[in-house]
């Protein structure tokens, strides 16, 4: 239970669940922007300016009295307390190219220190509709710095350490408020006002008509427990975001309980499973990597159909992280062979443009079968399929359902999330693209020529079906990978 020991914290925690954000520009010292493999995007060229904000308040955080499967948690107002952490908001120049969509990213953390992987994924998308995007530092790692729960571990910095000239009066109380603090920079982003109704922030000047929160990994944990206890649990019909895109989820939630401290992430591997709540009120997209599934995120206890307001989409021949995300870091990494080089940026930005589309009364993503999986493979006692478990793989080995991007539906290699035995612990959310050999290709492919045309009809296939962009076409067709093809 929460600290009550003051007569009048229940009426500042209570006030604090409704309270809003305060926002000031950020501009001595260095920056240090969440980290990324790839090469930064030039904003300037694409009409978009960068500005970083610290946002504070009085952020509340709960009580759990249930954590159930079906994801009707039951939670309370517990205590409050006072928070200054780090917004960064990426958005038009002229606000005639807003396309009225703000896009708030929980920051991942797992690494030791924010990371935006969303935005590398969706990047192209955002810039092209002119949406805004907002990076959270939501968690107490990201200000504070702490043990990174990927790749080499170890104690990392954040941004107080990092820069204290800029990020010196940051200050975070733990992620059990981290749930609120997203809440108060949602709710900002509905109507960007300070209290007396006058624009303010980095986003005064816009009028947003659809606020979505977006994370990945450990953020989507996060927002399955945002979405289960806080967004329709703890004050139904009180949400302030207009859509969820859960990227990447696994069977388990973020805890409520993490006062003064991060959340450890390893320790809800071992939670739940839950699904997200089908009441929920509002469109959810889920786009799941084929390696989400098994292994360590281990998500296919939580698998859930399609309903009124959940959609979910199984990623074939993709890896929970791969060669896109890391960018140039790629060639440090030793995975027992190439890691994954899957396609999930043009799904994940066709899926955001479903989303928005849905969350304006439109038409909801088009339904796609989940991945295939063996019934018949023992579990490991936990409910949980071995990986590697498939059913009927293709003459390449690549599993059949779900999502099928052009370099699944034409293969020339083997994509997968699983990870090479030998590999070392960093590599376990890389998956691999493993060579076929030459007789198999043989078999398939006569020609260049007709592995490229075969390349260019599924590609064409997959942006009717709504799986892919047209605007994407020109850059999916340069992915595609004749050089496997030698004859």
């Amino acid at each position: 239970m929460g600290a009550m020991t003051d007569p009048a914290q229940p009426t500042r925690a209570a006030a604090a669940a409704t309270a809003r954000a305060t926002f000031a520009e950020l501009s001595e010292g260095r920056s240090f922007p969440p980290m990324s493999g790839r090469k930064p995007v030039d904003l300037a060229a694409a009409g978009f300016v960068e500005s970083e904000w610290v946002v504070s308040g009085e952020a509340a955080s709960f009580d759990v009295a249930a954590t159930p499967g079906d994801g009707r948690f039951e939670l309370t107002v517990a205590d409050s307390a006072p928070y200054a952490t780090r917004v960064l908001v990426r958005r038009p120049a002229d606000p005639a190219r807003f396309s009225g969509v703000v896009l708030v990213e929980w920051l991942n953390v797992s690494g030791g220190q924010d990371a935006a992987p969303d935005w590398t994924y969706l990047s192209g998308e955002i810039l092209r509709a002119g949406h805004v995007w907002v990076g959270v530092s939501a968690q107490y790692i990201g200000v504070a710095g702490g043990e990174a729960a990927v790749a080499m571990g170890g104690q990392t910095q954040g941004m107080r350490q990092a820069s204290p000239q800029r990020y010196g009066d940051l200050h975070h109380p733990g992620d059990a408020y981290a749930y609120d603090i997203v809440t108060q920079v949602g709710r900002y982003a509905q109507e960007p006002v300070d209290a007396d109704g006058e624009p303010t922030g980095p986003i005064g000047d816009l009028r947003p008509e659809t606020v979505i929160a977006v994370g990945e990994s450990q953020s989507a944990y996060a927002l399955t427990s945002y979405i289960n206890g806080v967004h329709a649990g703890v004050n139904p019909g009180a949400g302030v975001f207009d859509a969820f895109l859960l990227h990447s989820r696994g069977a388990g939630f973020l805890p409520f309980d993490d006062r003064g401290r991060g959340a450890d992430i390893r320790s809800s591997l071992g939670v739940g499973p839950a699904r997200l709540r089908e009441d929920v009120g509002v469109p959810v997209l889920v786009v799941q990597a084929e390696g989400d599934l098994t292994g360590l995120l281990a998500a296919l206890p939580a698998r859930q159909p399609d309903s009124e307001w959940i959609t979910t989409w199984e990623i074939a021949g993709q890896a929970h992280a791969d060669a896109f995300q890391l960018g140039r870091f790629t060639r440090f990494v030793d995975c027992q062979g190439p890691v994954n080089s899957g396609q999930q940026v043009f799904v994940l930005r066709a899926g955001l443009s479903h989303l928005i589309t849905w969350a304006g009364g439109g038409a909801r993503p088009p339904a796609a079968p989940p991945i295939e999986m063996d019934d018949d493979n023992d579990d490991d006692n936990a409910g949980r399929p071995p990986a590697g478990s498939s059913a009927s793989p293709d003459e390449c080995g690549n599993r059949r359902g779900g999502v099928r991007t052009p370099i699944v539906e034409a293969p020339v290699e083997h994509l997968t999330g699983d990870v090479h035995p030998e590999a070392p612990p960093m590599c376990m959310l890389l998956g691999r693209t493993v060579a076929v050999d030459d007789e198999v290709l043989r078999g398939r492919w006569r020609s260049r020529e007709e592995y490229l045309a075969a390349y260019a009809e599924a590609t064409d296939r997959l942006i009717a079906e709504g799986f892919l962009l047209a605007e994407d076409r020109e850059e999916i067709l340069a992915d595609a990978r004749p050089e496997r093809i030698t004859w």
